[in-house]
This record gives C-alpha cells, sequence and structure tokens, in this order.
C-alpha cells in the first residue's frame, strides 16, 4: 500500500495524489496536522530515508531557523517528539510502499510506484516501431509522468 504524507495547501501534495488518481493506485492520505505520527511511524521514515533527517527534515523552516536548532546534535528520541510537536519541519510529501521511498514530487520517479507487473505490462504494450513510441511511455498512460 502506497502512503503519502501531506499538508493543506501544498502542491507538490496535490500533483502526487492526483498522478496516484489518474492510474487508479491506491493510497493512504495522512495529514501531518491532523494525524499525529507516533514515535514507530517516525523512526521508520527516518530508516526509510537514504540521508536520515537531510531527506525529511527542512532545516531551513522557520521553528528550526527562529530557535536556533540544530537538528544533529539531537538523540533520536529528541528528534521524535520535536518532530511530533513540530509537524511542518517536515518535508511534504513523503511517498512510500514496502519497496520505494520519495520526499517531494519528482515525475521521473514517481513511477517506482507503479506496481512492477503493470510496468512489465505497459514496457510490452507499445513495440519500438510505433510511431507514438518515444512520447506514450512505451503505450501505456499508467507509466506517463506528466
Amino acid at each position: 500500500m502506497i502512503v503519502v504524507y501531506t499538508s493543506p495547501g501544498c502542491a507538490s501534495c496535490r500533483k502526487v495524489k492526483q498522478w496516484l488518481k489518474d492510474r487508479n493506485l491506491p493510497f493512504v492520505e495522512k495529514n501531518i496536522f491532523k494525524t499525529l505520527l507516533d514515535d514507530e511511524e517516525i523512526r521508520y521514515l527516518l530508516m526509510r530515508s537514504e540521508n536520515g533527517t537531510d531527506d525529511l527534515i527542512s532545516k531551513r523552516s522557520k521553528i528550526i531557523a527562529q530557535n536556533n536548532i540544530d537538528i544533529d546534535s539531537m538523540s533520536v528520541n529528541e528528534l521524535i517528539k520535536f518532530i511530533q510537536q513540530n509537524p511542518s519541519i517536515l518535508k511534504r510529501p513523503i511517498i512510500l510502499n514496502e519497496r520505494s521511498f520519495q520526499v517531494g514530487y519528482d515525475s521521473e520517479e514517481i513511477g517506482v510506484f507503479v506496481p512492477e507487473e503493470l510496468r512489465r505490462i505497459a514496457m510490452n504494450a507499445c513495440p519500438a516501431t510505433c510511431p507514438s513510441f518515444p512520447t506514450c511511455s512505451n503505450g501505456d498512460p499508467i507509466l506517463q509522468t506528466e
């Protein structure tokens, strides 16, 4: 299952949700301001991100800048509590499933959330001799990014 962490007014969040809806890919949306992220959920996000806090936390956020917060000096437990108290420091959207993890909307990378079976079908749907092949993502709108 795809999980998308969002916030109201986030244009990239709207793009991701629309991209998933256009491809009939089921997802669960978690608004970070309405859903309290528990300790294990935040720990899991930190573990899944390739670069830890650099991938997940906007160090230029108003709260961090105004209060001279040094995220890197915090223990994991302190960081978890800080995120729970200040969810706005999280970059958005955060998209993940069992195999993939992405922060932000990247039209070239989001295709990893299309199930492998559907990607395989799409790759075989349009042969290279098809006149539309260069522009149609091998003939299947599921793989088209824009």
